[in-house]
């Protein structure tokens, strides 16, 4: 919801987030949510490609990424898209996605790759993290090794979340967003008027790096490593799962 509001987009009307291949598999049900009422939908594309794909253990295919914009599209449902930041993006990839990014209608929105306790990532990803400050892990900061200098890496990344908020806050689209921000004045609700402009505070790239240099109060377990996916599937909770016990 926070990213929907941050985007202009009036979260008090039915929104979902879902990924491709449930989209795929289950067109008429996304029509009729449609039909009563859905506008918007966040989609979790993740990657262009199928090597970023693969990497963040999403099994789907960019073909089935592509397929299921299109059919948002022809459903008529507002789609919010989900990028995942590979720490080992060079420069030439940040430009790869702020051309695409520029070249649909769509809003896309970047998260930096984090793996979480309770996720296959947690368990197979082969880099180690190189710090397990708690409060690092907000999808914004990069936790595995970077293949540009750390402070570049930001500044990439920044430069990319900058284009795409220019693209979303436009003439056109300020148009559509005054009006939102109208009504949420006329109900004393100034925090999305005031959050509107205030990008540079929000992203911020010599603070982001700086933040890695600051004391750490609380630190995340050292990860298990994997070769491949746990075959046990309750290795992925973050709590040991115990066995109900007969009458439970």
């Amino acid at each position: 919801m926070g990213l929907l509001v941050l985007l202009g987009l009036d979260v008090l009307r039915p929104h979902l987030e879902t990924r491709a291949d449930v989209l795929l598999r289950n067109r008429e049900v996304f029509e009729r949510w449609r039909r009563l009422g859905l506008n918007y939908m966040f989609l979790g594309m993740e990657a262009l490609g199928a090597e970023g794909l693969d990497l963040f253990r999403k099994r789907v295919s960019p073909d089935d990424n592509f397929r299921a914009l299109e059919v948002a599209r022809e459903i008529g449902l507002t789609v919010a898209i989900n990028l995942i930041v590979d720490p080992q993006w060079d420069t030439a990839q940040f430009r790869r996605v702020r051309e695409w990014a520029l070249s649909v209608p769509e809003i896309v929105h970047l998260t930096v790759m984090t793996p979480y306790p309770g996720t296959e990532i947690w368990h197979t990803e082969s880099r180690m993290l190189t710090t397990r400050d708690y409060r690092l892990f907000d999808i914004q900061h990069a936790v595995l090794p970077t293949r540009l200098p750390l402070r570049e890496f930001y500044r990439e990344l920044v430069k990319t979340q900058a284009v795409l908020n220019r693209k979303h806050l436009g003439t056109a689209a300020l148009a559509k967003t005054a009006r939102i921000v109208g009504g949420h004045l006329l109900k004393g609700q100034t925090n999305f008027a005031r959050m509107l402009w205030k990008f540079g505070r929000i992203y911020n790239a010599d603070r982001q790096f700086a933040e890695h240099a600051e004391t750490v109060r609380y630190e995340l377990p050292v990860p298990e490593q994997h070769e491949v996916a746990p075959r046990d599937r309750n290795q992925l909770y973050v709590h040991s799962v115990g066995r109900r016990k007969a009458g439970d």
